[in-house]
């Protein structure tokens, strides 16, 4: 969400930060209808003041004995004009409003220019890929290993749906276990269990809503289902003001996530990388706009933690502007070696969001002595996505005869399994 007052007071550099995003200027649309919602609303305000007054009078003059019936006439007009105004006002006000909420962020001064994902900046690079032979992927491992079935979750829900079975159903559930303890003893973040079924304001405040809700699952009560855990473990602070003293607040979830995947036809069909139901961790940072920068580079390293413990190669990129999603001002894509594509895909998403949630949510936090309170600044990242880990560590650790090494970290939470055969 958008600070109208700062549209007001700089139009033209609101208008070229929208450019970095190829979005035409809006300032003076949204100056437009502002300046008329304004005149309306001071309109209002003088009318019911005449109104008020004039009735004191009429009040006067009958107390004398006088005729009121002129002024009796113009409150009866102001009666009439005072309920337009009223719906004018309303009326500007969801036009500014539909257009602000579905206004992306806009960016951090240092994302790259570019349009599209090709022109992403690698940051960093982790590990060396193993010298696999003829490596095979995820799905011809795990339906070899008869772990991994696809034709009949087909049957049960329809296309972008996995069943597993025994040992990889049981890693799976270890790399969700492994990633949360992680992340609560090494970095601090506190895990919670939240509602996966929440309501419009909720898909609001994180940007879901209004905007992307082809992309999303509802259910026949009018409640959606969360596309990941930031919705539900950022709207935690929504219409609050936190004391700076416990800031950041750092949590973390890991729950089961539903994308209708709307604009996804054609892409990653085989196998069970791009999924509508998934599991994944995710962690949400809320901190003071001083913190957010070191918070984000924080974040960003505790999901690449997860990887380097499990030994898998990855590269981190920073979006371009071209590439960076609606509701955040800087993002880093994690991307792991996938051996049986032969490239590294995106495993995780951590983004600095600064104000933009807050606005929506009415996040603030006060300062120690300070009366009011300021926006909070929002970050979210993924720690990670289990599905595509459980992918990287089949193909990363398959073996030629397609068994699996399990990963030292992962083996206490295997009962001491060593090799899925």
């Amino acid at each position: 969400m958008h600070d109208m007052r700062s549209i007001r007071e700089n139009p033209t550099a609101f208008d070229s930060a929208l450019a970095r995003r190829g979005i035409a200027p809006l300032s003076p649309t949204l100056l437009e209808l502002d300046a008329k919602r304004r005149a309306a609303q001071t309109a209002f305000q003088e009318m019911q003041a005449r109104r008020n007054e004039a009735s004191r009078e009429i009040g006067q003059i009958k107390s004398q004995g006088g005729d009121a019936s002129a002024l009796m006439e113009e409150v009866a007009q102001l009666k009439v004009r005072m309920p337009e105004l009223e719906a004018e006002d309303k009326s500007l006000g969801e036009e500014l409003d539909g257009i602000l909420t579905t206004t992306p962020n806009l960016l951090a001064d240092d994302v790259p220019e570019g349009p599209d994902e090709s022109h992403n900046k690698e940051v960093r690079c982790w590990g060396e890929p193993r010298a696999i032979e003829n490596p095979k992927n995820h799905a011809e491992l795990g339906e070899a290993l008869g772990l991994m079935d696809f034709a009949s979750a087909a049957k049960l829900a329809g296309a972008r749906f996995t069943i597993l079975k025994g040992a990889l159903c049981q890693l799976e559930r270890a790399l969700g276990q492994f990633m949360l303890d992680l992340h609560t003893r090494k970095f601090g973040y506190t895990e919670c269990s939240v509602p996966i079924l929440v309501n419009d304001a909720t898909m609001f405040g994180t940007g879901q809503l209004p905007k992307f809700a082809e992309d999303l699952f509802r259910t026949t009560d009018g409640r959606w289902l969360i596309p990941t855990a930031e919705v539900s473990l950022t709207n935690m602070v929504a219409d609050s003001i936190i004391e700076e003293s416990v800031l950041p607040l750092r949590v973390t979830a890991l729950t089961p996530c539903f994308r209708a995947e709307a604009g996804a036809a054609g892409k990653d069909t085989h196998g069970m990388l791009r999924q509508h139901q998934f599991w994944k961790v995710e962690m949400v940072s809320i901190t003071t706009p001083e913190q957010s920068c070191a918070e984000h580079e924080r974040m960003t390293g505790a999901a690449e933690e997860v990887l380097k413990q499990l030994n898998i190669p990855f590269r981190t990129i920073v979006l371009c502007s071209g590439d960076t999603g609606f509701s955040a001002n800087k993002t880093y894509d994690i991307e792991a070696w996938l051996p049986g594509q032969q490239r590294y895909r995106e495993i995780s998403s951590c983004s600095n969001c600064g104000d933009f949630q807050a606005r929506r949510m009415k996040a603030r936090f006060r300062k120690a002595g300070a009366k009011g309170g300021e926006f909070a600044h929002t970050l979210n990242g993924s720690g990670l996505a289990v599905g595509r880990t459980l992918i990287a560590v089949m193909e990363n650790y398959q073996q030629p005869d397609g068994s699996i090494v399990v990963p030292e970290v992962l083996r206490s939470y295997m009962g001491g399994v060593e090799v899925i055969r």
